[in-house]
Order: C-alpha cells, then sequence, then structure tokens
C-alpha cells in the first residue's frame, strides 16, 4: 500500500540551526536604511553600532554595569577572546557535553596549556554542576546546540564565588531567560535565535571580569582582534560601537531589524514563549510516536532550540544511514531544509525551534517527519 504524503507543507521549510531562518517577513527592503558605502567610525556608522549594542541591552535585561561589545568572527571569536584573556589567572574547570564545548576544552588544555579539570556528559546529558568547583574559572555552552540539552537555570552556579562563569550561550541567548548575576562573561552570535547573518560576535562582560582584564596579563601573546586593555585599563570604545575591526553595516542593519521585530513579539518573555511553544509541539509529537525520542535523556534539560532526536525503531539497521536518508527525503520533498544531526553528534535529527520560527510550521513539518520515517522503513525492507 503506498505511503500517503501529508497534504499541508510547512510555509517555511528552513529548520537550520545556525545561520537559522530569518526574522517572520523578512524581505531585503527591510535593509534599506543600511549605511552601505560609509566609514563604521563615521558618525552614522557608529550610532547604529551604538543603537545595536544598547538595544541588546533592553531586550536581554543585561544589567547597566555590565559592557556590551560586538565583536569579530561570530560567536567563535567573542569565545576565543574570553579565553585568551582571562584564563590562567586560576585554576580552570572546563565543562563540555557537545562538541563545541568540546572544542574549548581542546583550546584551553592543547592551545593554551592550561591544567583544566575537564568534566565531560555525553551527549543527550549535561555536567553536575553540583561538582564543579566555581572557585575556579569555569567554561561552559549554556545550550548544547549540537546535542539538545541545557542548563535549566544558574541556580547551581553560586553568587559568592570567587572564579568567573565564562558561558557560550549563542543558541540560548533571545530564546532562553539567562541569570546575568550568575555569568561574568555571556558570548553568543546573532546568526542563531534572531536568524541574523554570520560572522559577528557578541561579548557580554560583568564588572567582575572587566576586573580581572585590568588586573591581569597572560603569560601568552595576545592577537590584536583579542586585545581588550590598553595600558592595563579596558577599551572602553569596544562596547559603545568602536569595534576592534571593520563589521559589515549590512549585517547590523540586519541585525537592528531584527531586534526591533523582537520588541514587537513581546521582548524576551515573547522571544522564550515562541521557542517554547515550537520545542513543546515537536516534544509532544515524540510523546506519541514510538519509533522516535529527543536526545536529551532529562526533559529539565532538553533544548528549546536546537531540538535533537534519535530514531528508537528495532526495524532500522543501519542509524546513521536511516537518519541521512530521512533528512534527505524530507530536503528532497522541500519541507524541511538542513535538519541532519551534527557530524559528531548520535544520529538523529535536528530541528530548530528557535524564536524566529513559526510554530505552524512546526506543526506541518511533523506529519512530514512520520511520512519520511515510514517511507524509509519501507525502502530498507
Amino acid at each position: 500500500m503506498a505511503i500517503q504524503a501529508p497534504a499541508a507543507r510547512p510555509a517555511n521549510p528552513r529548520f537550520s540551526s545556525g545561520p537559522c531562518t530569518k526574522i517572520p517577513g523578512f524581505s531585503l527592503d527591510m535593509l534599506a536604511d543600511a549605511p552601505l558605502g560609509r566609514s563604521h567610525r563615521a558618525a552614522v556608522g557608529k550610532a547604529k553600532l551604538k543603537e545595536a549594542i544598547e538595544t541588546t541591552r533592553e531586550i536581554l535585561g543585561v544589567p547597566a554595569d555590565y559592557r556590551i561589545g560586538i565583536v569579530p568572527a561570530s560567536d567563535t571569536g567573542a569565545v576565543e577572546m574570553a579565553l585568551w584573556s582571562l584564563l590562567g589567572a586560576r585554576k580552570v574547570t572546563m565543562c563540555a557535553w557537545e562538541s563545541f564545548g568540546a572544542g574549548w576544552v581542546t583550546d584551553v588544555v592543547k592551545q593554551l596549556k592550561l591544567d583544566a579539570d575537564v568534566k565531560k556528559a555525553e551527549y543527550g546529558d549535561i555536567v553536575d554542576f553540583a561538582t564543579v568547583d566555581f572557585n575556579t574559572d569555569v567554561v561552559f555552552t549554556w545550550n548544547g546546540t549540537t546535542s539538545g540539552v541545557r542548563l535549566p537555570n544558574g541556580d547551581a552556579i553560586p553568587a559568592d564565588r570567587e572564579g568567573l562563569t565564562i558561558c557560550d550561550a549563542t543558541s540560548a541567548a533571545f530564546a532562553m531567560d539567562l541569570p546575568w548575576d550568575k555569568l561574568d562573561v555571556t558570548t553568543f552570535s546573532w546568526q542563531k535565535v534572531l536568524g541574523g547573518e554570520g560572522g559577528h560576535g557578541v561579548i557580554v562582560l560583568s564588572p567582575r571580569a572587566v576586573e580581572r582584564l585590568e588586573s591581569y596579563t597572560p603569560a601568552w601573546p595576545l592577537p590584536k582582534i583579542f586585545r581588550m586593555t590598553k595600558g592595563g585599563k579596558l577599551i572602553e570604545g569596544i562596547f559603545v560601537g568602536e569595534t576592534i575591526n571593520t563589521p559589515s553595516m549590512l549585517c547590523v542593519e540586519d541585525y537592528l531589524v531584527a531586534l526591533d521585530w523582537a520588541k514587537s513579539v513581546g521582548g524576551l518573555k515573547g522571544l522564550v514563549g515562541r521557542a517554547a511553544a515550537n520545542a513543546q509541539a515537536i516534544w509532544d509529537f515524540c510523546a506519541a510516536k514510538p519509533w522516535i525520542a529527543n536526545l536529551a535523556n532529562d526533559a529539565a534539560t532538553a533544548s528549546t532550540t536546537s531540538v535533537c532526536l534519535k530514531f528508537t525503531d528495532a526495524r532500522i539497521k543501519d542509524g546513521a544511514a536511516f537518519a541521512k536518508a530521512v533528512a534527505k527525503r524530507l530536503e528532497k520533498e522541500g519541507v524541511a531544509l538542513d535538519v541532519g544531526a551534527y557530524r559528531d553528534a548520535p544520529a538523529g535529527l535536528r530541528i530548530w525551534a528557535g524564536s524566529t520560527v513559526e510554530t505552524a510550521d512546526v506543526e506541518a513539518l511533523l506529519p512530514w517527519l512520520e511520512y519520511a520515517f515510514e517511507a524509509e522503513i519501507a525502502a530498507q525492507a
């Protein structure tokens, strides 16, 4: 008997985990106010960059005494700035539960050659923060983009810690509540939750992080694009829009448009709610189907943005080949683009459910997911 394809299709099939889908209704006409061909150091350029910083502060609720800077090389550049500039002053604890966190471990242990306490969890779980010594400098991802698990809150991080907390929040910022009092350095890229264009990172520094920068000089040389101090003092210009290198004013305009949209849907509360609704639709689907499950082992730590799924049907002979075939079929049908699991992750699917995704599109995708599964089971037989 032929397997019947669903009648309805997602209006937007873009479920990539980065760069993520643009804001609803996006068009290039929205970028008409970009000061193209103008210096980012001209008044108009500096004003746009400062507006981006201050609107970020407003929406995310970043405290007034925290610095926010736009930096080169996406979230990766922002994390590297923090690692190379701040670590080495005291013992380090590295927490990793997915590929990007593992990458930061490699940088700290093999490149900076620091004697770090490395705590790892398998895909689907997170490190037990009750075992972490926060009198050390602690580096971790808030949300595992490639593993679909996240910190549920910052309760395990003590307020009176002696060390710094350095948090890669690239797939969490704008979709999850971040406890700023528990975070000393926070990094993200606007190409994730707000669907901005790639290449630009954001770094947020607490007063404790600034104090470390101004009182500690690393033993290793720092490239220019990592330097946040001069003569033992913070380069304040970085945090008002005087960027280290030349940013794309087209990308900055795109970010400003996305920030305006974020305010129109209720700011942070609205953004968090949109991602939660998208993830819940997927979770409910998995709960009703015996052949698919969330990669996250604990519902309390399941990501609401990068939802990672695994196939559990005993009939599947080759898990990796089967998952790739399902993703390929979904793309061929034009209903879900870029939903294969990350290359280092367990075989399965990764569906981006962040705030720019419409819940109606997620709901329209799910019957197609079942269709593709049944079709591949039949093909395998």
